[in-house]
């Protein structure tokens, strides 16, 4: 099959970055400046005064950025070295044999390339650690919807902890029983409809209500009796702050995967109370716990487009090679799951469901690229420019894109963040339409408790059934 090529046009006559269009000639006077207004219109970047002014600058910059070799990305900084430690990250763990068979191409080029026959899943697999989150975020900026899925179909990232995730022709879901008060008995509730509707198998994973240790130590205890009391292989997770987490590793509470919401600069990080010693601590304190029976990945990363930004702390980059560059901080701590919460953070920076849409497969892109086993909370808020049905287009498309895991909330509706996900039902329908599988573990798991049938189809289940049984009106296991 041949594709058709993006056009290159001059090369670059530093120190400026030229290119002509239209009888009109663009000039743009570094490397961020080009990669912002290259970048799809996005309210965000309009915000931040780093958008196009026009759409025929922002193809100028798109042709500009065409042309520029891939190598330039590993002479310039976008964030200087010495100012950011997740450029530091970058750069001094950049592989350079596995950079080499893609080294001699340009931007537009790598485009043409990933889209061939000779990008199969095996090569992109040995590349990833030679890509770096800024050559993503560059060759996404020329891409079509239909090139991000194609290319992301064929990224095959696979991580392990209690079951096996990311397997070709698979799909995991997060179980989302989340509270607002963490109120056992509705955690216990939802967390049942979840497991009877075949969900759970990426994590069981809380956004609890309270910083409180003894809280949330009791939320793991619950969450790791019902799984040992079952055998059910999956992890739980509660979304707190990693610091929250290490003080309750340090308190001997059952914890299985730690989690952390991560950006792409040094100064967003410190926003969120983070640095990358405070991850690496994190890591190391959850791989000695030895809780994996089938795999080590033991961390869970969020991001989201537009946290940076809304943090000024983008230094003039835009939202989206921003969000790129979290899920290289991401990639070097191996985690088991890493999700964009694409709409959540609102219309301010993402305004509509076609740009929640187009964010949604660029993030989910860039991060199998490089090798990040990639979900996406596939959500928007009440006050964007958004509905359900975008957001079923979106989870049909990143279906299709071999999206790692999505989010099963009840009802699509969480009560405890306000916001409009996906629901059971919304992995129920993304399964029968594509013949997407659940982790090979549970799918084992789900047919010996009777709750589907060998071919992966939900049964009925009895009144008698243990899972109805187990769980008392307290919300504790029975």
């Amino acid at each position: 099959m041949r594709w058709p090529c993006f056009p290159t046009l001059h090369r670059r006559e530093s120190p400026m970055y030229r290119t002509q269009l239209s009888h009109h000639g663009y000039q743009f006077p570094d490397l961020r400046t080009l990669m912002a207004k290259a970048t799809p219109a996005r309210s965000g970047d309009y915000l931040a005064g780093v958008a196009a002014h026009s759409a025929e600058e922002r193809m100028a910059a798109r042709m500009a950025l065409a042309d520029l070799p891939l190598k330039t990305f590993l002479n310039e900084a976008l964030i200087p070295y010495e100012q950011d430690e997740v450029t530091r990250l970058i750069m001094d763990n950049h592989d350079h044999a596995a950079f080499a068979p893609i080294s001699h191409l340009t931007v537009g080029d790598f485009r043409n390339w990933l889209l061939s026959e000779t990008a199969n899943s095996q090569t992109l697999a040995r590349i990833a650690p030679g890509i770096t989150p800024e050559m993503a975020a560059a060759v996404s900026k020329l891409m079509r919807n239909q090139d991000l899925i194609l290319a992301a179909k064929k990224c095959r990232v696979v991580t392990a902890f209690r079951n096996t995730i990311g397997l070709p022709g698979h799909l995991s879901v997060r179980l989302q029983p989340n509270h607002p008060t963490d109120d056992p008995q509705g955690i216990a509730a939802a967390m049942l409809d979840g497991l009877l509707y075949g969900a759970g198998d990426a994590v069981v994973g809380i956004n609890p209500a309270s910083d409180n240790l003894p809280v949330l130590a009791s939320l793991n205890q619950m969450l790791d009796e019902v799984i040992q009391r079952f055998a059910i292989p999956t992890q739980s997770c509660i979304l707190t702050h990693v610091t929250n987490t290490l003080q309750l590793i340090e308190r001997n509470v059952p914890v299985d995967l730690v989690f952390q919401s991560i950006a792409g600069t040094e100064a967003a990080n410190r926003g969120f109370g983070i640095d990358l010693a405070l991850l690496q601590e994190a890591y190391d304190a959850a791989l000695s716990l030895g809780r994996g029976t089938l795999g080590n990945n033991v961390m869970y990363f969020e991001t989201g487009q537009g946290s940076c930004l809304s943090a000024n702390a983008h230094h003039g980059l835009d939202q989206q090679t921003c969000e790129a560059r979290a899920y290289g901080v991401a990639r070097h701590f191996k985690p088991l799951l890493c999700n964009t919460v694409v709409g959540f953070i609102g219309p301010e920076y993402l305004y509509d469901g076609k740009q929640i849409i187009r964010a949604g497969l660029e993030d989910h892109f860039c991060g199998k690229l490089l090798g990040v086993p990639l979900g996406c909370d596939v959500c928007y808020t009440n006050h964007a420019e958004a509905d359900q049905d975008d957001m079923d287009t979106l989870l049909t498309l990143l279906g299709n894109a071999g999206l790692t895991f999505l989010i099963g909330v009840p009802g699509a509706d969480d009560i405890m963040l306000n916001y409009q996900s996906t629901s059971f039902h919304d992995a129920l329908y993304i399964r029968e339409l594509l013949g997407l599988k659940h982790a090979p573990e549970f799918a084992d798991w789900l047919m010996r408790m009777q709750l589907t049938n060998p071919g992966g189809q939900l049964l009925d289940a009895s009144l008698r059934h243990p899972l109805l049984t187990a769980f008392g009106q307290s919300g504790k296991v029975a």
